[in-house]
Parts: structure tokens; sequence; C-alpha cells
């Protein structure tokens, strides 16, 4: 390993064994390969399972994939137009699979807010939650998980954003809470703090939602920042990676 990366992700156990349920009403079955490659940074998909009323025609690209990937479709008739019945059929078997212990945690794949008690209760439980849906997912799901991966970053690389959008404005705020609060008497913060700070404060943050695969190359395109590397005492290759505001120089 050549650097330390944001702590929430490299604190996880991959054998953290994981229940998927995914709301085949509610998630594009484009992205289903990309998904699981994605939860395995997380733990073992354990347990796949995908709700929806297989009898209709609206669920066939999801019929295409389920096989090739060992997700096993769980049935759900539509008794009402108008009422989603898969989103209940989930939660129910959710709270099954739960109190049948022996997972380590939850991945919630919806841009439903329907399940933002469900990803709390987990929890409550002493369960991690991991959400995946679309960027238009309501706040309060995305806030109810341990980190929440927006799909659309699974679809395709994603190019730098320049650092004069949106994106970026939001960007420093919260950049400069998380070294503000894991800064040391020097100023400088470990890399990896910071990423566990701003996952802990926004479940949503990614560095791919900024066109970066990791934190420390987005912190490095951040003109307020400086960053530096210091390499490991124990004479193995790790290199640890700190960052900090730059100090503005007096005339």
């Amino acid at each position: 390993m050549d650097e330390i990366e944001m702590a929430a992700q490299h604190t996880e156990k991959h054998s953290d064994k994981l229940a998927v349920l995914i709301d085949a009403d509610n998630a594009p079955a484009s992205i289903a390969t990309e998904l699981l490659t994605e939860i395995s940074r997380y733990g073992t998909a354990s347990v796949r399972r995908a709700y929806g009323d297989w009898t209709t025609p609206n669920l066939k690209s999801w019929k295409d994939v389920l096989h090739k990937l060992a997700i096993q479709p769980m049935q759900q008739f539509s008794y009402t137009v108008g009422k989603n019945s898969t989103d209940s059929a989930l939660i129910i078997d959710a709270m099954d699979v739960l109190h049948s212990g022996g997972l380590d945690g939850f991945c919630l794949v919806s841009s439903d807010s329907d399940f933002t008690r469900l990803a709390q209760r987990i929890r409550e439980s002493g369960l991690k939650v991991y959400g995946f849906g679309e960027k238009k997912t309501p706040q309060p799901f995305i806030a109810a998980c341990d980190k929440f991966v927006f799909i659309e970053i699974l679809r395709t690389q994603q190019t730098p954003a320049a650092e004069g959008e949106p994106a970026h404005e939001k960007l420093q705020p919260m950049m400069r809470a998380a070294v503000d609060a894991n800064a040391r008497d020097n100023g400088w913060s470990a890399l990896s703090s910071v990423g566990s700070f701003l996952v802990k404060n926004d479940p949503s943050f990614d560095p791919r939602n900024y066109g970066y695969q990791k934190l420390s190359e987005l912190v490095r395109k951040q003109s307020y920042l400086e960053v530096k590397e210091v390499p490991a005492t124990d004479g193995s290759a790790n290199v640890h990676v700190y960052v900090r505001y730059k100090t503005k120089i007096k005339s």
C-alpha cells in the first residue's frame, strides 16, 4: 500500500458478511456488476436478493443478470396500482434477516426514502448500513446510512470538475471542518482521519463524486491545501499522507 486513504474504507473488514437487498423497481440493472464490485470493497455479499414483481415486463433487464450474478429474485405481486408492495416485502425480509443473525451489515440498493427507518433500525442493532442510489435520493435516507454511494459514479469514469463549480464550492467548507477537527499542534492532519471525518459528517462523501478515484488525488487538486508524505517508520514501504491549509505568506 503506497498511501493511507479514507479510513472509512480501509478500516472495514473485507471478510464482513453483508446482506445485499435490491429494490429492483427502483434501481437500474445496468449497474448490477459494478454494484457488486463496489460492495466487495466493504465485505462479502453473503445474501443477494432483488425484490419486485417478476411477472411484469418492467424488470426484464434485471432478469437478464440475476442468475449471472447469483442474485435471488424475491417475488412480490403488485396488489394495488400506485402502491409499492416491493418496499414492504423488502423491509419485512430485512427484519427477518436481521434477527436471524450471522451478518455484519446490510447494503440497501434504492433511491427511495421509504427505507430511511429501516436503515436507522439496522444501525440501532449495531450493524453497518451501506446505501446505494441515484443522486436524487432524499437526504434523510442518505443520512441514515453509515456510507452512501451514488450509483452514477459506478457507471463510467468521472472527469474532474472545475474548481469553480458548485460541487467544489461545497467541498471547501467540508474539507476545512475535517482538517481543523483532526489537526495536530503543527496544523497537519492525517489524511486517513480527514477521510473518516468527511464520511461521518456526510455519508455520501466520495472523492469519485468530484472526478477522482482517491482522496489523496482530490486534496492535491485543491489550491488551498498543502499535502506531504511521510515514510512509515516500521521499515515497510507504506507512506502516511498529511494535509493542512496553506499558510499565508505575509508581505
